[in-house]
C-alpha cells in the first residue's frame, strides 16, 4: 500500500518580508507592520486583504499518515520548530515515503506557499521536484505522474478534482465535510489564525489545523469509495481506524471532534 500523506498548512503574514519590501522601520510593531500591509492590500484589491502567496509565513503543517496498518496525525509547528525546519521536514517526509499526497486546495494555496518559503529558506526537496527528466532513482515514472502536474494524481487536490478543475464549482471543505456527516471546522477558521498567533495561541492553531486535515482525509476516503478504490467494507474499516487513532490520543480537540462525528449506519 502506498503511504497516504494528507496535509494542511496555517500561515500568518510574513512580517520580516513585509518590512523589507515596504521599507518599514523597526519603530513599528509586528502587529502595526502587518496591519499597514493588509490595509495597502485592501486598497490595491478593492477590499480583499488576502496577501500574495509569497508573503505568507508557515507556522504549522498538519498531516495524517496512513501507512502499513496504522493511521496517525502529527504537526510540524511553531514554537517547537522555525519555519525553515517545518518546511524542510515536510519535504523530507516526501523524500522518505514517496507518498500519495492529498490536500484540499493544496494546488491553489498550500503548495505554492511551500514552494516560495522553501525557496526563501534554501530547502532541498529533490523527490518532490522530480519531473522524470533526470537520474534521480526511478524517476522515469515521474514523467507521467509527478507531484507538480495539475492533472497528475501523485498529488491529489480534492477540491480541484471534485470541481472538475473549475473554480466556479469549488466547495468549501467545512461545508462539504458537514454535508458528508463529518465534523467540519472546529475552534476557528483561517481568517482568525493571525490574531490567535499574536495572542500566543499556537496550540489552538495546531489543533485547528489537525482537525482540518482529518476532515480532508475523511473526505478522501469517501472519494475512494465513490471511485471504487474502496469497497463499502474497506471504507468502514478505514473510518474505524481513524476513530480508534483519535480516541487513543485522548486530547480535548479530538474528544470534541469525535463527539461531533456520529457513526455512520
Amino acid at each position: 500500500m502506498t503511504p497516504i500523506l494528507t496535509f494542511d498548512i496555517e500561515t500568518i503574514p510574513d512580517v520580516p518580508g513585509l518590512r523589507r519590501l515596504h521599507r518599514l522601520g523597526d519603530d513599528l510593531s509586528d502587529h502595526d507592520a502587518a496591519e499597514m500591509a493588509l490595509l495597502m492590500r485592501r486598497q490595491a484589491t478593492g477590499g480583499s486583504d488576502f496577501l500574495p502567496h509569497y508573503l505568507h509565513r508557515v507556522v504549522t503543517i498538519s498531516c495524517t499518515l496512513r501507512a502499513g496498518d496504522g493511521f496517525r496525525v502529527f504537526s510540524l509547528s511553531e514554537p517547537e520548530a522555525g519555519e525553515a525546519e517545518i518546511v524542510q521536514r515536510f519535504f523530507d517526509g516526501i523524500e522518505k515515503y514517496t507518498p500519495q499526497l492529498v490536500s484540499w486546495n493544496g494546488g491553489g494555496f498550500d503548495l505554492p506557499v511551500l514552494h516560495y518559503r522553501g525557496l526563501l529558506h534554501g530547502v532541498a526537496a529533490p523527490r518532490y521536484w522530480d519531473w522524470g527528466d533526470g537520474d534521480y532513482g526511478d524517476s522515469r515514472e515521474f514523467k507521467w505522474n509527478n507531484y507538480l502536474g495539475r492533472y497528475h494524481t501523485r498529488h491529489l487536490d480534492l477540491m480541484d478534482v471534485l470541481a472538475m478543475y473549475s473554480g466556479r464549482a469549488n466547495a468549501p471543505l467545512d461545508e462539504l465535510a458537514k454535508l458528508l456527516g463529518f465534523p467540519g471546522k472546529l475552534g476557528m477558521d483561517g481568517s482568525q489564525v493571525w490574531n490567535a498567533y499574536q495572542r500566543g495561541e499556537m496550540a489552538a492553531i495546531r489543533d485547528y489545523c489537525e482537525t482540518d486535515v482529518v476532515n480532508t482525509h475523511l473526505v478522501y476516503l469517501r472519494f475512494l469509495k465513490m471511485r471504487g478504490a474502496l469497497t463499502a467494507a474497506d471504507y468502514q474499516r478505514e473510518t474505524a481506524l481513524v476513530r480508534e487513532a483519535l480516541a487513543a490520543v485522548d486530547a480535548p480537540h479530538w474528544r470534541e471532534f469525535l463527539a461531533a462525528w456520529p457513526k455512520e449506519r
